[in-house]
């Protein structure tokens, strides 16, 4: 870590201004490509693509929100990808993931920066939006498909649904984990700090990680 974490207002840097940015622009898109694909996917649900501008607005922007999605999971996994492996501290908060569902703070073990509800949510995230940036291009250029390459037009139709509803499902755990599991983790993506509490809680192997450096420079 190049940055200095340790804030001198008693709290800790959690997200860069970069990460920051890339997160929002990642969640964004997605929320406006999640409002007009179901209103695509379904007749009865249509009445969503008024929300984003109607339907013609809707049919154009789509692809192009999914592109500025796609771009902003790459980047997130050039920024974190090596923190993203999955280690022994994993296992452990796997093993208590029900305790953590039920907000039991006590019973959850520590974990590094990220724990291992997040690396699955990460990694959910990265395959699944490349699935719908390669099925997404087949039914974007569809007419220029050559005719022996049309079959991937069927295959796409059930991928790009598929791994949208997986994407549905994982955004609905990471906003939950977000806002009502860990208490300060909204506001982490919004200004980038959380308290040293909230560190050494969730987060305690990071949290030593970031003192032991902390201390180095001294």
């Amino acid at each position: 870590m190049s940055e200095n974490h340790l804030l001198p207002n008693g709290r800790v840097l959690r997200y860069t201004f970069r990460e920051r940015v890339v997160h929002w622009l990642a969640g964004i898109s997605y929320v406006y490509l999640l409002v007009t694909g179901l209103a695509f996917w379904s007749p009865w649900i249509f009445w969503l693509s008024v929300i984003v501008g109607g339907a013609t607005i809707s049919r154009m922007l789509h692809p192009w929100a999914g592109l500025i999605f796609v771009i902003a999971v790459v980047w997130m996994y050039r920024m974190w990808n090596k923190q993203m492996r999955r280690t022994d501290l994993d296992k452990q908060w796997w093993q208590a993931v029900g305790a953590y569902a039920r907000n039991e703070d006590d019973a959850v073990p520590t974990a590094a920066r990220f724990n291992g509800g997040q690396k699955l949510l990460f990694w959910g995230f990265f395959w699944c939006g490349i699935a719908l940036l390669l099925s997404g291009l087949v039914l974007w250029f569809t007419d220029s498909l050559p005719w022996s390459l049309r079959f991937l037009r069927y295959l796409a139709v059930i991928v790009h649904p598929v791994a949208a509803l997986l994407t549905i499902g994982l955004f609905m755990i990471h906003v939950y984990m977000g806002v009502v599991s860990e208490r300060g983790a909204f506001r982490s993506v919004i200004r980038g700090d959380v308290s040293r509490w909230f560190a050494q809680r969730y987060h305690r192997v990071w949290y030593d990680e970031i003192v032991r450096e902390s201390a180095s420079r001294k």
